[in-house]
């Protein structure tokens, strides 16, 4: 919500303080200038990156109108899952999680938890962990770089759609001098004519400047931000669940676990301690 607010005021702030200096603002209505400048944006976004990233890119732009992917409900779920897949661990032996690692959708564990299993990139990321830990007699020092290997890709890929944006907000104040020379080629081909159609065209070419440069540091740049403000805050969850993993390997009991994971939350999604608490009291 906060972006369509964001963008209501950037165009209320333009087009409210022009007319305010007696504008007229059908002189900023130029179609053709959006074509030639929204068009060729467009056709450089698509012709720069891979299908799979503008598909995502859609995709991210209309998430971050709704909330947060994770917040407090969500990372309450996680922590309690990761609290049952360590407290089986710890006493069942870490054998015992063979099954739910191998097959989590038929895991009692996991089933308890079917909005994160949903989440298919986060149960993987758990899973494979779990894997390493079953698999071998794996140290947290061997284990933690793997671990960061694997977010630092994650988060490529996750900041991929707010670097593509971020090239088009680039890319923008450049299409629209583009779009600004074309309106003086079509103002000297008019010289002829009257100084009305004259002035009309100048004003035209004026206004492809303008939008590109409004389209570039009023929209398309802090759409960027968003996105990539939204994919950092989603990033938390592998953070947490990594950070209770890695504590589990070094010895700590699952509670202790938990609440090393608790902690590497962002103060305003991390949910209490009591809260926490009495959640894991209840699943029990």
């Amino acid at each position: 919500m906060l972006p369509i607010v964001g963008s209501i005021i950037v165009l209320l702030s333009v087009i409210g303080g022009f007319i305010a200096s007696r504008g007229h603002l059908g002189a900023l209505w130029q179609p053709f200038e959006l074509v030639i400048i929204g068009g060729a944006a467009l056709g450089a976004f698509i012709s720069s990156n891979s299908m799979a990233v503008v598909k995502e890119t859609l995709r991210s732009c209309i998430g971050i109108l709704k909330g947060p992917k994770y917040g407090k409900p969500q990372y309450l779920a996680i922590l309690s899952l990761l609290y049952d897949v360590l407290n089986k661990m710890r006493k069942s032996g870490v054998m015992s999680l063979e099954d739910d690692v191998e097959s989590p959708d038929n895991s009692e564990l996991f089933k308890k938890y079917p909005q994160l299993l949903a989440d298919h990139h986060l149960v993987e990321f758990m899973t494979d962990c779990l894997r390493l830990m079953i698999g071998g007699n794996i140290n947290p020092h061997e284990l933690e770089p793997l671990l960061e290997l694997e977010l630092e890709t994650h988060h490529h890929a996750a900041l991929a759609p707010a670097h593509a944006l971020q090239k088009v907000s680039d890319g923008l104040p450049g299409f629209g001098i583009v779009a600004a020379v074309l309106g003086i080629v079509i103002t000297m081909g008019s010289l002829d004519g009257p100084v009305n159609e004259i002035g009309h065209h100048v004003a035209a070419a004026l206004v492809g400047t303008f939008l590109g440069i409004l389209l570039a540091y009023g929209f398309i740049g802090p759409l960027s931000a968003a996105v990539e403000g939204r994919a950092i805050e989603d990033s938390r969850a592998y953070e947490c669940v990594k950070a209770g993993l890695l504590a589990s390997l070094r010895g700590y009991n699952p509670i202790v676990a938990v609440e090393f994971a608790r902690k590497s939350l962002d103060a305003k999604m991390r949910p209490a301690y009591a809260e926490l608490e009495t959640h894991l009291k209840g699943s029990r």
